[in-house]
């Protein structure tokens, strides 16, 4: 049995994670300046809340999934049987794919940014490390059967494509923030 789900332990673990990064935010803008501080706990921030949204059961503790109710194999339905979404959610749930990547790709590039030179190598490897983080994350919902999860490439697709924009948006950020300025004028 799957010991914990439900909306409040996603909120619960949105809250702690938050608590924690916001810390370690504080404690590294002497080191980058505050733009790049705070773009780094974000970062991980928006990865840990990804995790929590997808991999921790929605409807409470699912209990015991049966081996023939598992799937044994991802969907590769595209566009396929997506619910509704989560009832606190307005939207589908294609939306809610799409939009809970677009701050992790917002967010590398103003971390990358920091270092103007090796952004043009790091924005792209941050990219292809959030998709083999959707991926990873489909294939956990396929092998856990118990927390009630379905693995589908539609669900990748949809995390790729809000990354994608969440990097164009993170340009635009970068070029307003200017977070390589921080080594001469942000660091106190």
């Amino acid at each position: 049995m799957f010991p914990v789900g439900g909306v409040g332990v996603m909120l619960v673990g949105v809250v702690l994670s938050g608590l924690a990064c916001l810390a370690l935010g504080l404690a590294l803008h002497r080191r980058l300046g505050w733009v790049g501080a705070a773009a780094l706990a974000g970062l991980l921030w928006s990865v840990v809340v990804i995790a929590c949204v997808t991999l921790i059961p929605a409807d409470g503790a699912p209990g015991i999934v049966s081996a023939e109710g598992r799937l044994t194999t991802c969907s590769w339905d595209i566009g396929g049987p997506a619910p509704e979404g989560f009832w606190i959610f307005s939207g589908g749930q294609r939306l809610l794919n799409t939009l809970i990547f677009v701050p992790s790709g917002a967010l590398l590039v103003v971390v990358a940014a920091r270092w103007r030179a090796a952004a043009i190598v790091t924005v792209p490897i941050g990219l292809a490390l959030l998709a083999a983080y959707s991926v990873a994350i489909e294939k956990t919902q396929l092998e856990l059967a118990r927390i009630d999860r379905a693995c589908d490439v539609t669900d990748i697709i949809d995390n790729v494509t809000g990354a994608v924009l969440g990097v164009l948006l993170g340009l635009v950020l970068a070029l307003l923030l200017r977070p390589w300025r921080a080594r001469h004028s942000d660091i106190a």
